[in-house]
């Protein structure tokens, strides 16, 4: 396949590096910072269009565009490479905003295109695993789920300045809600479409930011089942996990360490996974991009399509109204 890629940043050139590295072809990059296009030159390969112009990377002969971009890019991107009847893989989250994204879906599926947002956790083995053990009753019906993501903001990219990055600014589509939001997207795929959402967010650091740095969320199920998600720019290591509460035991899935433990109805008696699911942290990312070729030569249907990007937006959007107004909001069916 033939791809281009806006956006050149650091997820930018990951989904350029793996493309070459299964064998397709780089068809255009664009970036509208001259020294990451210059660095980017060479990876990119013969023939590769780098340009700061981005109609004409849309334009370029490709097959699908690896939308890259700062979140408030990603919407007005991906509907014009499916203008163009590109395929699409969009990095998280769709947008910054609803507003024309269900524009997109009716679009994407006018032109028979594969839409993928990008949802790489789960394609992470450990966490296929938990979806696995849910799936089988290996601890019955889920009952309580608690998720937890924190990590000091300017950690994040050692190397640029948080400041002026796109997660320290609103208009950019920053904030910890919209960064982390595989969580929302992971805890959707394992329990199921939340009815309800209750939020307390807000900035409560010393960050340089105009964002949310601190989120806490509660989703409420149709079966009885309640979510907490905890989210963060603060914590100084990286800390990412879940544990879910079942009728008939636990699962303890920790992203850091990459184990899963499961605890059964017998009291101290737990099983424990760990070498099996050991992986390179770039593995998920290679089955994403994997994934989505195959979508798009096979016509099978994305681990998470537009449509489903757009209802983990909606997840989003409804913590963030909650945030302000301190009230539940009920999602639509």
């Amino acid at each position: 396949m033939r791809f281009t890629v806006l956006g050149a940043g650091s997820i930018g050139v990951r989904h350029l590096r793996n493309a070459r590295a299964l064998g397709h072809t780089i068809a255009a990059v664009f970036d509208p910072d001259a020294a990451r296009r210059a660095e980017i030159a060479m990876l990119a390969g013969d023939g590769a269009l780098i340009t700061g112009d981005e109609s004409a990377a849309l334009d370029a002969p490709a097959d699908a565009v690896l939308v890259c971009s700062p979140t408030v890019r990603h919407l007005a991107q991906a509907r014009a490479a499916v203008a163009r009847g590109r395929h699409a893989l969009i990095e998280k989250p769709l947008a910054h905003a609803l507003d024309g994204t269900a524009e997109l879906v009716t679009e994407a599926a006018a032109g028979r295109l594969t839409v993928l947002v990008a949802c790489n956790l789960r394609f992470l083995p450990s966490l296929q695993l938990v979806k696995r053990l849910i799936d089988e009753g290996r601890i019955g019906t889920p009952l309580s789920a608690r998720a937890h993501c924190g990590y000091y903001l300017p950690y994040w990219r050692p190397h640029t300045d948080y400041r002026h990055g796109y997660g320290a600014r609103q208009a950019t589509g920053g904030g910890i809600i919209l960064d982390s939001i595989h969580e929302l997207d992971y805890i959707r795929w394992l329990l199921g479409e939340p009815r309800e959402v209750f939020c307390y967010a807000g900035k409560v650091s010393s960050l340089e930011i105009d964002t949310e740095d601190n989120a806490d969320l509660l989703l409420k199920f149709d079966y009885g089942a309640v979510a907490g998600v905890h989210l963060d720019y603060l914590q100084r290591t990286y800390r990412r996990s879940c544990e879910l509460i079942g009728e008939d035991g636990l699962i303890a899935w920790d992203y850091i360490a990459q184990t899963v433990r499961v605890y059964g109805k017998e009291d101290r008696r737990h099983d424990v996974f760990e070498e099996s699911i050991n992986t390179d942290r770039n593995h998920m990312f290679v089955e994403e991009l994997r994934h989505f070729v195959e979508c798009v030569e096979r016509g099978k249907a994305p681990m998470c399509d537009v449509a489903g990007g757009r209802r983990v937006l909606e997840i989003a959007m409804a913590a963030k109204a909650s945030a302000v107004s301190g009230r539940p909001v009920r999602l639509d069916r």
